[in-house]
């Protein structure tokens, strides 16, 4: 689905929020690039820019036409006990638009009155963008009565609401979005999710171009985090196309990639835009010191996948599967390349037979 909307009202609480904190230690950076098949910390930083506040002042209203008089209106309200609480959402009709805000009737003694910041959950020119004279409408009680007897009203908080609810139930969906990136910061990207700011963090988001070209384009996302009472809604790029490739691979299939990060570890494979990792308990079935004596970044090489987890977003790669011979990748990596079809169709019946015992898959034991 695609998710477009106008630029919300920034919070200033927002636009001076940190981003990302640097400080991961070791053994969090390695199990989250286990985790995601990349070299970056993936972890989603504690000071991050939050999702969406402001108030204003009301005017009287001309009564000069209303076909009855001012005291005649207030004797009928007297005979009915009108209980109007702050949070309460009620049916009004507008009936004046002015500079700072608009009248509303809702019934009260005195016309409330809702602020131009608080008619809408996205940026407008002016009210009568959203709003025109005898509309009826839902609208959401701010405040208490002032000591003219006046209600402060919103329609931004019903639209707030509903647009949490909404996220909500997007994530409970595992859905995938598409929004558009409407600035960055250090620590990331930020885009509108229902008219709610959300924001991508650096280490989630999966492209070559650098972070300032991002603006303007539209980015498949999943969501990560939810949080309307930390007003926190956090989304990531790579998920979303870990999640779309893994759809299009399977288990035992053979890819080509290229080598873009060597760690102690392993290697990181870009296989068509995502990254999956190559153990280098899977290089060969020859003990191995570091990847770095076999690989370097840049080399192409064929690899095949063992283990796909969209859950967790996780690409596991072999080529110690693809080996003809135990150390071929050592002795004559392209011997292993020029014979990896061959081997990976042995690995899938392989997978096959093992299916029919009962037995769980390789592929589900690989690490």
């Amino acid at each position: 689905m695609t998710v477009t909307s106008t630029d919300p009202v920034q919070d200033p609480a927002v636009e001076t929020a940190e981003a990302l904190s640097n400080g991961a230690d070791a053994a969090a950076e390695v199990a989250d690039q286990a985790e995601f098949g990349t070299d970056e910390d993936l972890s989603i930083p504690d000071d991050i820019p939050t999702a969406d506040d402001p108030s204003s002042r009301a005017a009287s209203r001309d009564m000069d036409n209303a076909g009855f008089t001012l005291d005649e209106f207030a004797a009928l309200l007297s005979k009915y006990d009108y209980n109007f609480k702050p949070g309460d959402i009620v049916n009004g009709t507008v009936f004046a638009l002015e500079s700072k805000g608009a009248m509303i009737d809702i019934g009260a003694k005195t016309a409330a009155f809702m602020p131009l910041q608080e008619v809408s959950i996205n940026r407008v020119e002016g009210l009568s963008d959203v709003l025109q004279p005898g509309e009826i409408r839902e609208f959401f009680i701010m405040s208490e009565e002032n000591e003219d007897g006046q209600l402060s009203l919103s329609i931004r908080r019903i639209e707030y609401q509903r647009a949490w609810e909404r996220v909500r139930q997007l994530q409970k969906e595992d859905a995938t979005i598409y929004s558009e990136v409407f600035a960055t910061n250090r620590g990331g990207a930020l885009v509108r999710v229902e008219g709610l700011r959300g924001f991508i963090p650096g280490s989630h988001i999966s492209t070559r171009k650098a972070k300032e070209e991002l603006v303007a384009d539209f980015l498949p996302l999943k969501f990560l985090e939810v949080d309307e009472e930390r007003n926190r809604l956090v989304l990531s790029h790579r998920r979303a196309l870990v999640e779309r490739k893994m759809n299009r691979l399977e288990v035992g299939e053979v890819v080509v990639g290229t080598v873009r990060g060597i760690k102690p570890y392993g290697a990181f494979i870009d296989i068509g835009g995502v990254s999956g990792l190559l153990h280098i308990s899977e290089i060969s079935h020859e003990h191995i010191e570091t990847p770095h004596s076999v690989l370097n970044v840049n080399d192409q090489m064929k690899v095949m996948i063992i283990d796909l987890d969209a859950e967790r977003g996780r690409i596991s790669l072999s080529t110690k599967a693809l080996e003809p011979e135990p150390g071929d990748m050592l002795t004559d990596p392209q011997k292993v390349f020029d014979k990896a079809e061959e081997m990976a169709a042995r690995y899938k019946q392989m997978l096959l037979e093992q299916a029919e015992e009962g037995e769980e898959p390789l592929g589900s034991m690989m690490v």
